[in-house]
C-alpha cells in the first residue's frame, strides 16, 4: 500500500515538473511511508522524507528511532541523524537538492528551522508546493482506508455510548473523560487484534476529551475539568480529536441535557438537528463542498440565527483534509471521500451541535458513526 503510493506520488511528480519533495508533515510522511514518530519536532527533531520524481527515496530521521523507521518505513534508504553530531538532520539535504530544477515543499507544513535551512539551499524560484498533488491523491481513499474508517467509526461509537451513560448529576466531567478514554482503547484494541497484524500499532485514546456542560457548554473546544454536572444542565461530548484509530480520524459529536431540556435550548437545538438534516440531504456525488454548506447555512440563518462556521470537513489519516464543506471550496463531491458533516448553532447563553461521519458511496453516502439524537433520546 504505502510503495503504491509513494510511486504514485512520484508520477505526479514528474507530471508536475518537480524533481524533487521535501516531505515534513506526520501525516504525509505516514500516508507515503507507513512510518510515523509521536516526538517529532515537538521534541526538536525533524524527520523528512525526500523523494525525487525518478529515484531512491530516502527518510531522513532522529537516530533515536532508526529502529522504529526500520520496521515500519517502505523507503529506499534510511538516513538516521543523532543530536549535536556533524550537520544533524542537515547532512543530506544539500545533496538531495543538488541539481534540482524544482523543489517541491509543504510550505504549511514545514517547521521554521527546516525552511530556514531550505531557503539557504534552494532560491525562492526554484520552490514551489505539493499540498495540492498530496490532498488531491488523499481525498479518495482505498478500500484499505475505508476499512480503517469504519473501524475508526466503531471505536467512536463505542466513546459516545460510554459518555453518555457516564454524564450524571453530581458527577465531574473528567470522569466522563475517563470513561471515554478506556471505552475507545478498549474498543481499538478488540477491532487490532482481530483485524490487523500490526502489534506496534497502540490502541490508546490520547487526545483531551472535548467537553462542556452548563455554562460552559457556549465554549466550543472546552476539555474535560473538574466542573460538577447538575440536573438540568446541557452537556456537549466531541470526539473528533479522540477518534485516531490507526491513525484513522473522525468527527462525532453529540448534545445531551441531564433529566430536563429547557424549552428555549430545545428550540436552539432542533435547528441544529435541522441543519445537519439538510446539509445530509444535499449530500451526494457530483455536487459542490460549499453547496452542501449552504444547505446546511440556509436552514440556520432561516431560523434567525447567524451565518454559521465550516458544515464540516473531510478526515483520514489527518484531523483536517481536503475539501472542507465551507463557502469558496467547490471541490466535487466523489465516491471514497470519507467527510464529517455537522450541525450546528450558538446563541449568548447556549450552543448545540450534532456531528457525524459518513463515507461517500456511488448513490449518496454510508454512515459511519451512530448515536440518537432526537431530542427526546438525549435528555438523559
Amino acid at each position: 500500500m504505502f510503495t503504491e503510493r509513494l510511486s504514485r506520488f512520484q508520477t505526479r511528480l514528474a507530471k508536475a515538473g518537480i524533481d524533487v519533495a521535501l516531505i515534513t508533515d506526520d501525516d504525509n510522511v505516514y500516508y507515503l511511508t507507513g512510518y510515523y514518530d509521536y516526538l517529532h519536532m515537538e521534541f526538536g527533531r525533524p524527520t523528512i522524507l525526500v523523494v525525487p520524481k525518478d529515484g531512491p527515496s530516502l527518510l531522513i530521521t532522529p537516530s533515536i528511532d532508526l529502529n522504529s523507521a526500520k520496521a515500519a518505513a517502505r523507503v529506499d534508504r534510511i538516513a538516521p541523524w543523532n543530536d549535536g553530531m556533524g550537520k544533524e538532520w542537515r547532512e543530506e539535504l544539500p545533496g538531495a537538492v543538488k541539481g534540482a530544477g524544482k523543489v517541491g515543499i509543504e510550505p504549511g507544513h514545514m517547521p521554521p528551522p527546516v525552511r530556514a535551512y531550505v531557503d539557504e539551499l534552494v532560491g525562492k524560484d526554484r520552490l514551489t508546493t505539493v499540498t495540492p498533488i498530496l490532498n488531491d491523491m488523499r481525498m479518495i481513499k482505498s478500500a484499505e482506508e475505508l476499512q480503517l474508517a469504519r473501524h475508526a467509526g466503531e471505536v467512536a461509537t463505542s466513546m459516545m455510548a460510554v459518555g453518555r451513560a457516564a454524564i450524571a448529576d453530581g458527577v465531574p466531567e473528567f470522569e466522563v473523560a475517563i470513561a471515554t478514554t478506556e471505552a475507545g482503547t478498549r474498543k481499538a484494541a478488540e477491532l487490532l487484534a482481530a483485524h490487523y497484524d500490526d502489534a506496534d500499532m497502540s490502541p490508546n485514546m490520547h487526545f483531551l476529551q472535548i467537553m462542556a456542560s452548563g455554562r460552559d457548554i457556549i465554549k466550543t473546544h472546552h476539555r474535560a475539568s473538574t466542573r460538577i454536572m447538575r440536573a438540568g444542565e446541557p452537556v456537549f461530548l466531541c470526539f473528533c480529536g479522540m477518534t485516531n484509530f490507526h491513525r484513522f480520524k473522525l468527527g462525532f459529536d453529540r448534545t445531551f441535557w441531564i433529566g430536563d431540556a429547557p424549552a428555549d435550548q430545545v428550540a436552539v437545538y432542533e435547528v441544529a438537528l435541522a441543519s445537519q438534516k439538510a446539509a445530509l440531504e444535499a449530500l451526494k456525488p457530483g455536487v459542490t463542498a460549499e453547496s452542501v454548506h449552504a444547505a446546511y447555512a440556509e436552514v440556520i440563518q432561516g431560523a434567525g440565527y447567524e451565518y454559521p462556521f465550516r458544515c464540516g470537513r473531510a478526515t483520514g489519516f489527518s484531523f483536517l483534509e481536503a475539501p472542507q464543506l465551507v463557502t469558496g471550496d467547490t471541490t466535487v463531491i466523489q465516491p471514497g471521500m470519507v467527510l464529517a458533516v455537522d450541525g450546528s448553532v450558538s446563541v449568548d447563553t447556549f450552543r448545540a451541535q450534532v456531528g457525524d461521519s459518513f463515507i461517500i458511496t456511488d448513490s449518496g453516502w454510508e454512515p459511519l458513526t451512530s448515536h440518537p439524537k432526537s431530542v427526546e433520546e438525549v435528555i438523559l
